[in-house]
């Protein structure tokens, strides 16, 4: 049995206006509203939302045998929110078929999981309260930014409770592997690994439409047959790209439309099925570990993280911009927050790049920008006034040492109440234990087991009036920690006991 998995992308940066040097300090306001609403919309209305509408007619005609996957960042929502909020009630009704997962990943779609490992965590957590609360669905797979990998990222990943995550199949990672199969992570063996097919990928995304292509044109059983004729064993393909492969990089006119909705008919007849990521992780083993030492991604001919931080000026953008993160987080103004995730899109460093040949025919064919140093000057621009805005939070007199001292403090805290909270748990694993073993869990009824316990015993408490009532108070808890060591300390019980009962028959004498 063979099965597709079908992952969208939507991402759309906050764009940036011409941001001039004498801007500093006085206009706070970073983002072309005007280019803004008119990119979204129009790829709204030219591939979104009749993508949508395609995959509703789609899962009507199929129902829960035709599955598809999203993986779209917080940003973007809220421009959807914005601008194009029809999208958002289509995407709901699209949810509520069943047969729609939403993967998690990075709210801002950034590059924290390279330079803040806890700026990562937050902002995956951020975006996936944006999903439940829009979508009603908790993501159980992640996606990371452009699928940024690495063993480091793996280990992040599976803390958070993740059980599997897709990234791509790199040559230079796989060697003779296939991509069609599910791998684990090296580092966190329990976090199992979805590799996209590039090439079957790309064949829809990019070279659908391409009249010089030598399997051009392509048709749905044509494709099919590709994906039918890999071996038996090979069980998963996972087909990851940009959402507005339909409609924007492939026209309406190039038959992209037509030739998805005939997928599953295909398909069908050769026992080929369409499955979420949560199924491929239910139904599916991984065949061995994998071993990514150094961050991979889907992104130019190399596959790693070069298109980002690849040379010095976006090196030295990124740096700056995470330098001041640990203020941001100390900051309560919600204007600073909002900023703080909108400059960290992986696009304002995307457009820095210096490659040169396909690679650099891509990048400048998405960036706004005339060249690299125009959009890193512009960039940095912005960003001197975000860190001057972040410097005015707070008082002059805190110097940087008492900066972090507070942050270390805010860290310790709760750690302090982590710890606290694992040791009520043990005491009260422990007070279990009791009711049941040879101790008493009340420090009032402390007595051997064998000798009868007169029941006036509480009673002679509040006859020692000369003690005020709050130390027996202060001393209980101490009797309680010092149960376990009792219970640790087997040989001891006996003389323990005879202590006990000899207090006990000290007072019987006097009276």
């Amino acid at each position: 049995m063979k099965a597709i998995c079908f992952y969208f992308q939507i991402h759309q940066p906050f764009r940036l206006k011409n941001y001039r040097f004498f801007d500093i300090g006085n206009d706070h306001y970073y983002y072309d509203d005007f280019a803004n609403d008119e990119i979204i919309t129009r790829i709204a209305q030219r591939s979104y939302l009749p993508a949508n509408e395609m995959l509703l007619d789609m899962i009507k005609q199929y129902g829960n045998k035709f599955k598809v996957a999203f993986s779209i960042s917080g940003t973007a929502l809220e421009q959807l929110e914005i601008y194009v909020p029809e999208f958002i009630d289509s995407m709901k009704e699209l949810a509520e078929t069943g047969c729609v997962e939403f993967l998690s990943e990075t709210y801002a779609h950034s590059l924290a999981s390279l330079e803040d490992p806890e700026e990562f965590i937050m902002q995956v957590k951020e975006h996936d309260k944006k999903i439940y609360q829009l979508f009603g669905q908790h993501p159980k797979v992640f996606r990371n930014t452009e699928l940024i990998y690495s063993d480091d990222i793996s280990a992040l990943v599976a803390s958070m409770g993740f059980k599997g995550a897709i990234t791509d199949g790199a040559k230079h990672i796989l060697g003779w592997k296939s991509p069609n199969y599910i791998y684990a992570s090296a580092l966190a063996p329990k976090l199992k690994l979805m590799l996209k097919n590039s090439k079957l990928s790309d064949d829809i995304s990019f070279r659908f439409s391409n009249h010089e292509w030598e399997s051009y044109p392509l048709t749905a059983d044509k494709y099919i047959d590709w994906i039918a004729q890999l071996p038996d064993d090979e069980q998963i393909i996972n087909l990851f790209m940009n959402y507005e492969t339909f409609g924007e990089l492939q026209p309406r006119e190039s038959g992209i439309f037509d030739f998805m909705k005939a997928l599953p008919r295909f398909a069908a007849k050769k026992g080929i099925e369409f499955w979420t990521p949560s199924e491929v992780l239910a139904k599916l083993k991984p065949v061995s570990q994998l071993a990514v030492p150094f961050p991979i991604s889907w992104a130019d001919e190399a596959r790693d993280t070069s298109a980002w931080l690849g040379n010095t000026l976006q090196t030295e953008a990124v740096k700056k911009l995470y330098s001041i993160a640990e203020r941001v987080h100390l900051c309560q103004d919600r204007r600073i927050k909002q900023d703080w995730y909108y400059l960290q899109a992986s696009d304002h460093f995307f457009y820095m790049s210096t490659k040169h040949s396909s690679d650099g025919s891509v990048h400048s064919h998405y960036s706004p920008y005339e060249s690299p140093y125009a959009a890193f000057t512009n960039y940095m621009n912005v960003l001197s006034d975000f860190m001057t805005r972040v410097r005015e939070q707070f008082p002059e007199n805190i110097e940087n040492e008492e900066l972090n001292s507070l942050l270390l403090t805010i860290r310790n805290q709760e750690n302090e109440i982590e710890q606290l909270n694992r040791e009520v748990e043990m005491m009260r694993r422990n007070i279990v234990k009791d009711t049941t073993g040879d101790f008493p869990v009340n420090p009032d009824d402390e007595k051997p087991a064998e000798v009868p316990a007169p029941k006036k015993a509480p009673a002679k408490k509040p006859a020692t009036k000369k003690a005020p009532d709050k130390k027996p108070a202060t001393k209980k808890p101490v009797a309680k920690k010092a149960e376990p060591k009792k219970q640790a300390a087997k040989a001891s019980e006996k003389p323990a006991a005879k202590k006990a009962a000899a207090k006990k028959a000290a007072p019987k004498k006097k009276a």
